[in-house]
C-alpha cells in the first residue's frame, strides 16, 4: 500500500471511528432528550432548525469545500506557500456573508417564525442561534483546511470535545427550563446550539495557529486572489441557497398539508416529528462512516485531477462506490429486520419503528448518491451538482404540496424515497461519463444481501427470548451479533466467489 493511500485510509478510519462515538452518543442523548421534550416540543424545534439551516447555508455558503479543493490543488501543483493567502481571503469571505446572515436572522426573527416556522413561539429560539452563524462560517474555513492538508485529526478532536460540550450543557439547561414547558425547552435546545458552536470555533482557531507555525511560507508563490475563493465558492453558495429555501419551503408545507388532511396543530407537529425527527435520523446515523471517506474524496479527487492521474481515479471510484454498495445493502436489511426494535428502544414508539423499516429501501441509493455527489466535487462538476440540487428540490416541493394532503406523513415518506432515486441517478451518470468506473454487482449487492439476510436470521433466532420491548442494551446484543456473523458469512461468501471466478478462469 502506497503513502498516499495508507494515509488515505487511516485518515478515513479515524474519521469513521469518531463519527460512529458521536453519532451513537447523539442517538442516544437524542434519544433522551426527544422523550423530555415530547413529540410537539421536537416538531416545534425540526421547523425552527429548517429556518436555521437555511441561515447557516447563506453564512458559510459553500466556503468549506472551496477551501478543501483550493488547498488540496495547491499542495497537487507543489504550491504550499500559497496556502496561508487562502485562508485570509476564505476568512473575509466567512465573515462577510456570516455577518449579514446573522444580522437578517436577528432582526427579522418575528417575520421568519411566523411565516417560515408557521408558529409565533420560535422568535427568541432564532434571534439565539443567530448568534452563532459567525463562529459556523469561520470553523467552516478552518474545517476546510483540515481536509484539504489530510491532517483530519484536528477535526475529529473538535467533534469529540465539541460533543461532550454540547451534551453538558444541554442537559443542564433542560432541567433549568423544561418545568416552564415546551417553548423554554425549545430555548434550551437552541442556545445550548449556540454555545456549542462558539467553543468548537475556540478550539479550532487554536488548533489552526499551532498548525500554521509549522506551514512554510513562499514569498514567491502565485498569489490566490479574493475572486479565486469567489469564482468557486458562489456556485456553490447559489445552487445550496436555492436548495435550502425550497427544502425550508417544503418542511413549511409538511405541517400545513397534515392540517388540511383534517389533523389538528399539535397532530401535526407530532407527526412530523415522528418521522423527520425520529426515523430519518436513524436512516442518517450509519451514513457516519461513509460520511468520513466521502469528505476525503474531495481532496483526493482534486489532487490526482491536478495531477492528471486518470487511471487511479477510475480505480478508486470504482473501489469507493463498491464499498459503499456493500455497506448499504447491510445496513438496509438490518435496518428493515430491527426497525420494530430500534423505535421503541430509542423513541418508545413503534410508530418510528415502522417508518425506519418502510424507507430503509433508500439507504443503498442515498449512500452512494452521497460518495458519488463527492467525487464530483472533487473534479470540479460542483456546478452539475449545482443544477441536480436544485431540480430536486423544487420537484420535491411540489410532490409535498400535492401529496401529503391525500396521503398524510406516508406522502412525505413517498416523495424522499422519489427524490433520493432521482438524484442518484443523474449524478452517477454524471460520474461514469467523466471517471468510466467498473463494479462487480455479485461482489457489491448479491453476496452481501444474502450475508447480512443470513445473519439477521441467526441474531433473530438466537435472541427470540427478546420481544420488541426488550430493553436498549439487548438490541445492542443483537445487533452487533448480527454484524459480527455478517463480517464472517461476507467474507467466506467472497472468497467462495473468487475461487469459483479462479477455477473457472482456468477452464
Amino acid at each position: 500500500m502506497n503513502t498516499r493511500r495508507k494515509k488515505f485510509f487511516i485518515n478515513g478510519i479515524l474519521l469513521t471511528v469518531v463519527g460512529i462515538a458521536i453519532r451513537s452518543v447523539s442517538i442516544a442523548f437524542n434519544s433522551y432528550v426527544t422523550k423530555a421534550v415530547g413529540a410537539e416540543g421536537i416538531g416545534l424545534f425540526t421547523l425552527i432548525m429548517n429556518v436555521y439551516s437555511f441561515a447557516i447555508t447563506f453564512a458559510t455558503s459553500g466556503i468549506s469545500l472551496t477551501v478543501t479543493r483550493l488547498i488540496a490543488e495547491a499542495i497537487g501543483d507543489g504550491r504550499i506557500g500559497e496556502c496561508r493567502k487562502i485562508m485570509r481571503n476564505a476568512v473575509i469571505y466567512g465573515i462577510i456573508f456570516s455577518l449579514s446572515a446573522s444580522l437578517v436572522m436577528f432582526f427579522f426573527a418575528d417575520y421568519f417564525s411566523v411565516h417560515f416556522v408557521g408558529d409565533g413561539r420560535g422568535v427568541f429560539a432564532l434571534r439565539i442561534l443567530s448568534l452563532s452563524l459567525v463562529p459556523i462560517s469561520l470553523s467552516s474555513v478552518i474545517g476546510g483546511y483540515f481536509v484539504g492538508v489530510k491532517r483530519v485529526a484536528r477535526n475529529a478532536t473538535v467533534q469529540v470535545l465539541g460533543q461532550i460540550f454540547k451534551i453538558i450543557i444541554t442537559l443542564y439547561l433542560i432541567f433549568t427550563f423544561s418545568e416552564r414547558g415546551t417553548v423554554y425547552t425549545v430555548i434550551a435546545l437552541t442556545l445550548s446550539i449556540t454555545l456549542t458552536e462558539v467553543f468548537c470555533f475556540v478550539i479550532l482557531l487554536i488548533e489552526y495557529k499551532i498548525d500554521k507555525k509549522k506551514t512554510k511560507v513562499d514569498n514567491f508563490a502565485h498569489k490566490t486572489r479574493f475572486s479565486h475563493v469567489t469564482s468557486m465558492a458562489l456556485p456553490l453558495a447559489l445552487s445550496a441557497y436555492i436548495r435550502s429555501a425550497l427544502l425550508t419551503l417544503e418542511h413549511t408545507l409538511i405541517p400545513k398539508g397534515l392540517i388540511k388532511k383534517g389533523e389538528s396543530v399539535s397532530e401535526a407537529l407530532a407527526s412530523y416529528g415522528i418521522l423527520h425527527g425520529m426515523a430519518v435520523p436513524m436512516l442518517l446515523y450509519p451514513m457516519a462512516t461513509l460520511t468520513s471517506f466521502a469528505g476525503l474524496l474531495v481532496p483526493e479527487f482534486a489532487e490526482s485531477e491536478a495531477r492528471g492521474e486518470r487511471n487511479r481515479m477510475r480505480r478508486l471510484a470504482g473501489e469507493a462506490l463498491e464499498a459503499t454498495l456493500v455497506y448499504a445493502t447491510a445496513t438496509t436489511v438490518m435496518m428493515y429486520v430491527f426497525a420494530e426494535e430500534l423505535g421503541y428502544a430509542l423513541y418508545n414508539s413503534y410508530y418510528a419503528g415502522h417508518y425506519i423499516a418502510l424507507m430503509s429501501c433508500v439507504i443503498p441509493i442515498m449512500y452512494m448518491d452521497h460518495v458519488a455527489d463527492s467525487m464530483l466535487k472533487g473534479i470540479g462538476e460542483h456546478v452539475y451538482s449545482m443544477w441536480v440540487n436544485i431540480a430536486d428540490a423544487l420537484i420535491s416541493v411540489v410532490l409535498v404540496w400535492v401529496l401529503i394532503p391525500i396521503m398524510g406523513i406516508g406522502g412525505y415518506a413517498v416523495v424522499i424515497v422519489v427524490m433520493e432515486a432521482f438524484n442518484f441517478v443523474l449524478s452517477i451518470t454524471r460520474l461514469y461519463i467523466k471517471i468510466p468506473f467498473r463494479i462487480d454487482f455479485l461482489r457489491g449487492f448479491v453476496f452481501p444481501l444474502f450475508a447480512a439476510l443470513l445473519s439477521a436470521f441467526i441474531s433473530k433466532s438466537l435472541f427470540i427470548f427478546c420481544g420488541s420491548e426488550a430493553s436498549g442494551v439487548w438490541l445492542f446484543l443483537k445487533l452487533l451479533f448480527a454484524v459480527c456473523v455478517f463480517l464472517f458469512a461476507f467474507a467466506l461468501i467472497k472468497k467462495l466467489g473468487s475461487g469459483r471466478n479462479a477455477v473457472t478462469e482456468l477452464r
